[in-house]
């Protein structure tokens, strides 16, 4: 499964972006997708992710009323739209895809597992004034 990341940039503090995530031959259906970050100096972190069926969607504290993700199941593609930016954001995103064993096996209510089979390249979020 190929997964490639697009979107990211340098923007304003307050400012929007929305990354896509295409994971090819993998079946929304039966897949989850996650987004993770790190910044330089720190351990990588879930920030939000949805699992098969679409049935869990989880969110990141740090992120939650400010980040929203959609899935187009035709395109295989996830997106993470980023509302309201802040230089905390600032991170390489890293999309990620799973076949999931029963929705939830990997994106849980608690957060996603870091055991996702498919990584992307990263894409680099930079948010400064």
């Amino acid at each position: 499964v190929r997964v490639v990341e697009s979107g990211g940039g340098l923007v304003q503090p307050g400012d929007s972006l929305r990354l896509s995530c295409a994971a090819n031959d993998l079946p929304s259906r039966w897949s989850a997708i996650a987004w993770f970050r790190q910044a330089p100096g720190k351990e990588r972190e879930g920030v939000s992710c949805i699992s098969s069926n679409n049935t869990i969607t989880y969110f990141a504290d740090s992120v939650k009323g400010r980040f929203t993700i959609s899935r187009d199941n035709d395109k295989n593609t996830l997106y993470l739209q980023m509302d309201n930016l802040k230089p905390e954001d600032t991170a390489v995103y890293y999309c990620a895809a799973v076949w999931e064993d029963w929705p939830g096996s990997h994106c849980r209510t608690t957060g996603p597992l870091t055991d996702f089979g498919s990584w992307g390249q990263g894409t680099q979020v930079t948010v400064s004034s």
